[in-house]
């Protein structure tokens, strides 16, 4: 009776799940300590009823990180990263993670790096580039983050491998974005 499962499922208004996912992704736009104890609270509840919740778990992760790192920008200012990356030269790295280009035809795997001047895509057949100042905008959607030029000329998708890698560069990306906006 599995293939006429869908008959007797619950609408999408109603799957619980679905709207613990709307709500931890409210929750992300407006973080507090607050708002994930009460998804923390709301994941056990539903982790009973469900064989798998590892999505969402790591959803829930990714929030608690994203929480630390903002009280580590209130302490200390962004985070600094070791690396010795060629690319990065002499600039200071506050991010870098393993990321993948799903829209490029030859889906290249390679690494993210932020420095306060650009973002950095090492892998494939040759390094992007994408200067602070000519970002127009940085969004994520899931496990991917955005980068749109300001001459609308390119956008660049990065697919991280979790949410916590996606929640992190985006909020690094925004800060960096935004002490390096100069007006056009």
């Amino acid at each position: 009776m599995a293939l006429f499962g869908w008959l007797t499922r619950r609408s999408r208004a109603d799957d619980p799940f679905r709207n613990w996912r709307r709500d931890c992704e409210a929750a992300i736009g407006r973080p507090d300590a607050a708002a994930h104890a009460h998804l923390r609270e709301r994941l056990g509840a539903l982790a009973g009823s469900a064989e798998d919740v590892e999505v969402e778990q790591e959803m829930l992760d990714a929030l608690e990180t994203l929480l630390a790192l903002m009280d580590q920008l209130a302490a200390d200012g962004l985070p600094v990263v070791a690396t010795t990356h060629r690319v990065i030269g002499a600039e200071v790295c506050y991010f870098t993670a393993p990321v993948s280009m799903p829209e490029d035809p030859a889906q290249p795997s390679g690494r993210l790096l932020m420095t306060s001047s650009r973002a950095i895509f090492i892998g494939g057949p040759k390094a992007i580039s994408i200067p602070w100042h000519a970002a127009a905008d940085v969004m994520r959607r899931d496990r991917d983050l955005v980068i749109i030029r300001a001459d609308q000329q390119a956008l660049f998708r990065f697919r991280c491998n979790t949410y916590s890698d996606a929640l992190t560069a985006e909020f690094v990306a925004r800060r960096l974005r935004a002490s390096r906006r100069r007006p056009l």
